[in-house]
């Protein structure tokens, strides 16, 4: 019998829609709230109660205005649109909270290495190591026009330029600064040592750089990295960088295949399978009774919207499905979007009802929906079946979905001794993969801890 434990992330995003689309509108839901302080800081007091491993909050830069070549739906269901900055909550978050830690999104095609090293470097600082990246290169044309590029840069190029980006922040993060390079010493008047503080001279392709790392070495120097993409150049990035990788499942069995590509980017690029945690997007609907939980779920899709979700998944595939109609069928299109959404679609067998119904929650992610014996039976299979490591779950109502997972599935899942009981010590690294706080010497930013003028 399995004794692994399950990872849990929160799913969330600073912004009144993520997933489950139209749930904004629901009496019980303060999504609305999302512009205040308390909203954070009272919602990651929650997911500490509930022991989650982090509070993961997605982002984009760009508008979703693929279905009906406009915004006017995302406008009118709050789409991931307006959408605030996700790294100005940690701080607050932070202050209110020991161990919960915090994935982060931040484009990297449309930030500047030098200065995105010195945010997430004082954010490890503020949180006391436990903050992650989760590494994106967008995906929206939206994005790239209103960013002054004219479009999307191409697909494999855009991760030729995330492999570059990464390498200027290793120097930064893993190589400016030696360990014992800051002496805080005022007796004889000396913080850090100069001789042990190095420029960084990166004359790279995409980026060209000459500068020391503007801060001294935080907890974990390099946050935990985060990453999705399967495609197979997503693969090899993951391979290389990612310590975490999020994937989007719908079969169990096409869910295994996906994790075992993962562990087998990690082993060819020379680093262990369990070097990768994985973890899906997940739903989840529970009730005290399995009874309760159906009539939650009934209520819930009272006031979801499915045009919302399929106008969310326009963007994700550049393809606009409003231009069919309800039983056609959609063609394949191939672009510079998300490759796992547009493969989705390959087999030209789906239709704009079809899409409807899948989205009749306002997203396509698995649901459970059941008593808490239920959804933890199901947790289980998933991990067990899989080779995952943990969910990344996405809210419903807010933050009820949240506060009824930790009251009835928590407990559940700890008394099968398949969820911790009590935090483990350390940095959200050390958390998450019981080792050092910083990266272990067979990852490739270990390349770069003693180069430091390379």
């Amino acid at each position: 019998m399995s004794t692994k434990k399950i990872l849990l992330n929160a799913f969330n995003m600073n912004c009144i829609g993520h997933i489950n689309h139209g749930l904004w509108t629901h009496p019980r839901d303060n999504s609305d709230q999302y512009k205040t302080i308390e909203y954070w800081t009272e919602l990651a007091q929650l997911l500490e109660r509930g022991l989650f491993d982090g509070l993961f909050i997605a982002d984009i830069v760009g508008v979703y205005d693929v279905y009906e070549n406009s915004v006017d739906v995302p406008l009118k269901e709050a789409i991931q649109l307006p959408v605030n900055d996700p790294l100005l909550l940690v701080s607050a978050m932070a202050a209110v909270t020991r161990n919960l830690g915090f994935g982060l999104t931040a484009n990297l095609t449309y930030e500047a290495p030098y200065l995105f090293a010195r945010r997430m470097s004082t954010l490890d600082h503020l949180s006391r190591g436990r903050v992650g990246w989760n590494i994106v290169t967008g995906y929206l044309d939206s994005a790239a026009k209103a960013m002054g590029l004219s479009e999307q840069v191409e697909h494999d190029r855009r991760y030729d330029q995330a492999d570059e980006y990464l390498q200027v922040l290793y120097k930064l993060w893993e190589g400016s600064w030696e360990d014992d390079a800051v002496r805080n010493d005022p007796a004889r008047r000396v913080y850090a040592q100069p001789g042990k503080v190095h420029k960084v001279d990166h004359q790279g392709e995409f980026y060209q750089v000459q500068g020391y790392h503007l801060c001294e070495p935080s907890p974990q120097r390099t946050p935990v990295l985060f990453q999705a993409g399967s495609s197979e150049r997503g693969l090899a990035f993951a391979g290389r960088h990612a310590e975490c990788v999020f994937i989007s499942g719908q079969t169990k069995a096409s869910t295994k295949s996906q994790v075992d590509k993962v562990r087998a980017s990690a082993i060819a690029a020379g680093r262990r399978p369990s070097d990768i945690k994985v973890f899906m997007g997940l739903t989840v609907i529970v009730g005290a009774t399995e009874e309760q939980a159906r009539a939650k779920h009934a209520e819930y899709l009272e006031y979801a919207s499915a045009e919302a979700g399929v106008a969310h998944f326009s963007a994700s595939t550049a393809i606009d499905f409003s231009q069919y109609a309800l039983d056609e069928p959609i063609q394949y299109v191939k672009s510079n979007a998300i490759q796992s959404a547009t493969n989705h679609l390959k087999n030209n067998d789906w239709t704009r009802r079809k899409l409807l119904d899948q989205h009749a929650l306002g997203g396509r992610y698995i649901c459970l929906i059941g008593s808490p014996q239920q959804v933890a039976d199901e947790l289980i299979a998933w991990i067990d079946e899989t080779g995952l490591d943990g969910f990344n779950l996405a809210r419903t109502v807010t933050p009820e979905s949240y506060a009824d997972f930790i009251d009835l599935v928590v407990p559940e899942l700890q008394r099968r001794g398949r969820y911790k009981t009590a935090y483990d010590t350390g940095t959200l690294r050390q958390k998450l993969f019981e080792a050092d706080a910083r990266l272990p010497a067979r990852h490739i930013a270990n390349e770069f801890r003693h180069a430091f003028a390379n």
